[in-house]
């Protein structure tokens, strides 16, 4: 079979994706991928939805953080973004999604968008309501572990101890 032409080949522009959700959370690329499928079904329509045609390409998560890039048809930007909007949980973990950029290339939005540093979180002892808790700590706000969950607390809730 041949290949078809380069006019007539598909363009895609890829969205680079960051995730966050409470430390002790296990997300993977395939329940990303279905509920990415359902919000673009659900927002969009069937019609709409195959139009973007939603794919998740790279998908990295870990302790509470997470990175995905999604490919996606040109000119199905927005309606792409608008879908990513509408999910709020996956597999039951709370999640926050925010689009970092978009870019013609997967290589592209690696580098400009999602840049491999990443952010350290470290787990420390920390006061907060009185008591002394463990929390994990990123860039002056923290996770403080409760009985059987989390609350997001900013530097100014908790003291160090």
């Amino acid at each position: 079979m041949k290949h078809l032409p380069k006019h007539l080949r598909p363009r895609w522009r890829y969205l680079a994706v960051e995730l966050e959700s409470w430390p002790d959370e296990r997300i993977d690329s395939r329940s990303f991928q279905r509920e990415l499928w359902y919000a673009g079904q659900n927002l969009l329509g069937d019609p709409g939805s195959a139009d973007a045609d939603l794919t998740v390409v790279r998908f990295a998560f870990a302790d509470g953080r997470g990175e995905a890039i999604v490919r996606v048809r040109r000119g199905e930007t927005e309606p792409a973004r608008a879908a990513l909007a509408c999910i709020d949980a996956i597999d039951g973990a709370p999640v926050g999604i925010r689009v970092r950029g978009i870019s013609g290339t997967i290589r592209a939005a690696e580098e400009n968008y999602l840049g491999r540093g990443g952010q350290d979180s470290d787990e420390r002892n920390v006061v907060f309501g009185n008591e002394e808790r463990v929390a994990v700590l990123r860039d002056g706000v923290g996770d403080v572990r409760l009985d059987e969950a989390f609350v997001g607390a900013t530097d100014l809730d908790y003291d160090l101890v």
